[in-house]
């Protein structure tokens, strides 16, 4: 039996609801997108949407109301802005009121693929392109599971209004991304950007999984054909999704995944890539992808429908939605073991980090919190070398509790598997940006290979100096084993010594930040030491 109406409509607080689209299936959603005038279809068959003057999230507009017992969990400040209850129940009037007497879709999905861990979350939105989003990138349930499927969270979209009383509800814009934890609701207002109901439930699942003790991760994990699995944490631009997509090893997700005591799970049903100069001998997989079902965003295209991957006039951050069906190589049941190996990835521009080091377990702590990378210079005036960017556990932005919180299931987990971890480099060597030259992606891939199969711990061991960090002399794939070393690779060994000081003083700049937490969490002693 197809289930067309959800259960429960009554308590969502809206009135004079029109027709309600519940799961529509991929070619009721894309005709709904064409014919309201949302879409625009590709020579590939692919629904191409704009996601308004927003083409990416708004961080400063995501609040949690503050209000026991949720207060005493979540670590306030830049990324987790308070906001009093009585704010948030006019914000979500307004959304109400915005939802009411129109046709809505309603998606029904789960967030996690493990039964004992996955979450039940409801999407309310007025957009087709929205709804189709929401059934690319979350779990799908079956029509049997939708007879009894109750929300444990729901989503209000109400993108078409904004908080005209920004200012005197000391808001930073008119724009809200606003989560009562208690009430179990968000609501968003004022951007129609996608991600933000991406992000939005990935940051709940960062708050709900550490208190029943498992491990929410920023990161995407693969799976070899006899079990093995390799976690890659990493942030935008250090190779995170490109390295996980293995045509000997099965996808498991390339984004968000939990670590319970079963082992590891995808918390989605879908990939979201930048597609911007997108290649297809490159990154074939993910080109292959853009078909129909999938939902491209912001992207430039001609009257024909042909898409110009190189055009970044409308941003630089043109995505793509797909189904991870999409993805030929992909683990059915999106979840797997616990982990035998796990990566560290960063883009170090500096260009005096080791290609690949293998950590000892405090080590890995230290790595996981600094959640390193560094950013080319970009044409902003007076930026002349690179900048470093330190986000905890990689992925601070998204991060309701302390990131402590979450290193300490790492290192309970690291422990209880005997993981081994590694640090890999996917950035500059023989000078830094602008003088070297970007790793080779055949030599990276040389290390991640040595990993996998093991042999890397056959290695004989050098220690780079102030990080002391483990670098293999040889390893095989690697053309000249030299590169193994980042100061054999410079010229100027006086030049590199100075860089990779300068580098050391920035890690423990910023590691400071944890001082304040006591000697369970003092493992400045596993960084640079100068």
């Amino acid at each position: 039996m197809s289930i067309k109406t959800p259960k429960g409509l009554e308590k969502l607080g809206l009135e004079n609801i029109g027709e309600i689209y519940y799961n529509l299936s991929f070619d009721e959603l894309q005709a709904h997108e064409v014919n309201r005038g949302e879409c625009k279809i590709s020579t590939s068959g692919t629904a191409i949407c704009d996601t308004g003057i927003f083409t990416g999230r708004s961080p400063k507009d995501k609040y949690f109301v503050n209000q026991e017992p949720s207060n005493k969990h979540i670590a306030w400040g830049e990324v987790n802005r308070p906001i009093e209850k009585k704010i948030f129940s006019e914000l979500f009037d307004l959304a109400k009121k915005e939802l009411s007497g129109k046709n809505i879709y309603i998606n029904d999905v789960y967030a996690g693929a493990s039964k004992e861990s996955r979450r039940s979350i409801r999407f309310i939105t007025e957009v087709a392109w929205q709804a189709h989003f929401v059934t690319n990138m979350f779990i799908r349930p079956t029509q049997e599971e939708l007879e009894n499927f109750e929300p444990d969270f729901i989503v209000y979209n109400a993108c078409k209004t904004v908080d005209e009383n920004y200012k005197a509800h000391g808001l930073n814009s008119d724009v809200f991304v606003v989560f009562d934890i208690e009430d179990a609701v968000c609501v968003i207002g004022g951007t129609w950007y996608g991600g933000e109901m991406k992000k939005g439930i990935f940051s709940m699942m960062n708050y709900w999984l550490p208190l029943e003790n498992k491990l929410p991760m920023h990161c995407s994990a693969n799976v070899g054909k006899n079990g093995d699995v390799c976690l890659f944490f990493g942030l935008s631009g250090t190779g995170k999704t490109t390295l996980s997509t293995d045509p000997t090893r099965a996808l498991i997700g390339d984004d968000e995944h939990g670590w319970d005591d079963n082992g590891v799970f995808n918390f989605e049903g879908g990939c979201y890539a930048k597609v911007i100069n997108l290649d297809p001998k490159s990154e074939p997989e993910i080109y292959g992808a853009i078909r129909k079902n999938a939902l491209l965003e912001n992207v430039v295209y001609d009257d024909n429908g042909t898409v110009d991957y190189s055009n970044a006039s409308k941003t630089e951050n043109t995505r793509v939605s797909y189904p991870i069906e999409h993805i030929e190589n992909y683990q059915v049941g999106l979840q797997a073991g616990h982990p035998s190996n796990i990566i560290f990835l960063t883009a170090d521009a500096f260009g005096v980090l080791p290609p690949v080091s293998k950590l000892t377990k405090e080590q890995a702590m230290y790595y996981f919190l600094s959640g390193y990378t560094a950013k080319v210079a970009g044409t902003e005036r007076g930026i002349t070398e690179p900048v470093a960017t330190f986000s905890a556990c990689f992925g601070e932005a998204f991060l309701p509790l302390h990131p402590t919180v979450y290193a300490k299931l790492l290192g309970e987990k690291i422990d209880k598997h005997g993981v081994n971890v590694y640090l890999v480099n996917t950035g500059w060597t023989g000078g830094s940006y602008g003088k070297g030259k970007r790793m080779s992606i055949k030599d990276t891939r040389a290390c991640i290979e040595g990993i996998l199969n093991g042999s890397i711990n056959d290695a004989q061991f050098d220690i780079l100096p102030i990080f002391n960090l483990a670098i293999p002399k040889a390893l095989d794939g690697v053309n000249d084993n030299a590169v193994l070393n980042p100061r054999e690779t410079w010229g100027d060994k006086t030049k590199y010594d100075a860089m990779l000081a300068k580098l050391a003083k920035m890690f423990q700049e910023n590691f400071r930040r944890y001082d304040d937490r006591g000697g369970e969490f003092d493992y400045a002693s596993a960084g640079p030491q100068l």
